[in-house]
């Protein structure tokens, strides 16, 4: 029988944790597809503790761990108003990241954590939930689209001197 799966909103006490588990899901995910140093320049500041203590401290924004058996085994951050990339709209959220340790795929968390934000989106009487999935990923934009989401638009997302493409998917909430 699989291992039950709690969502646990991430403490400032918990930046640690965080920090470790989403250096690990990143580099898993992207570094063997960027350039070196363009990765690292990107890291270097977008997984620094400070800058994620920066960020769960942000009102607007909330990051939640897919725990299994006492441990961090995934998270999702979810920003709000104007934590978001695009928009800045209060009817909507954007699911700004959402990852699973390598360790621990094929077990659904990934769509455990989706579930809690759509959930939460329309607990929240929000209008929609959106985010933005590398152009190149394209098994995250089946796994959205799996889900509802449509793509709605593009914008870039910078990788140290790398301008890359998200695409914007959109999903409307009932």
């Amino acid at each position: 029988m699989p291992m039950p799966i709690t969502i646990q909103l991430v403490r400032p006490a918990e930046v640690d944790q965080l920090l470790a588990l989403s250096r690990k899901t990143f580099y898993d995910a992207f570094e063997h597809l960027n350039n070196p140093e363009d990765f690292e320049a990107y890291t270097s500041k977008a997984f620094t503790r400070e800058q994620l203590l920066s960020e769960i401290e942000n009102p607007d924004s909330a990051f939640y761990f897919a725990v299994m058996d006492g441990e961090p085994v995934g998270y999702i951050k979810l920003n709000y108003r104007n934590a978001q990339a695009e928009f800045r709209d209060p009817a909507g959220v954007e699911i700004s990241r959402i990852y699973v340790h390598a360790d621990h795929q094929g077990k659904k968390i990934g769509n455990r954590l989706l579930d809690f934000a759509i959930n939460k989106a329309t607990d929240d009487k929000l209008q929609y939930i959106w985010l933005g999935v590398w152009e190149h990923n394209l098994d995250a934009q089946r796994f959205y689209e799996r889900n509802g989401f449509v793509k709605s638009g593009s914008h870039e997302f910078v990788v140290g001197k790398d301008v890359q493409t998200d695409f914007l998917m959109k999903r409307t909430l009932a």
